[in-house]
């Protein structure tokens, strides 16, 4: 299947993209370049096998979630250079028109 030049151009304005003419054919025959790969994989038969998002087996490992001592508000603030009553100011970096 091959895309051509109004697909990639059609998909631009339903995206609200600007593309050129250059652009409409690179990313034209890089997408019919894609989709003839993906033909070449549908050849191959996948029946029983589970999909899977990494061949590498590995698991997520996750740690208990328990509570735990932190600091108090008067210690998370110590170092900051202003403070206020509920917490630390920042400094503007906006300016004024």
């Amino acid at each position: 299947m091959a895309i051509t030049q109004q697909d990639v151009e059609k998909v631009a304005r339903l995206a609200r993209l600007t593309v050129t003419a250059v652009e409409q054919e690179t990313f034209a025959k890089q997408l019919t370049q894609i989709l003839a790969h993906v033909e070449t994989l549908e050849r191959y038969d996948t029946t029983g096998i589970e999909p899977t998002a990494t061949v590498m087996g590995q698991t997520n490992v996750f740690r208990d979630d328990c509570v735990r001592p932190s600091l108090s508000s008067e210690q998370a603030l110590a170092n900051a250079p202003e403070q206020e009553a509920d917490g630390f100011v920042v400094p503007k970096i906006l300016e004024e028109r």
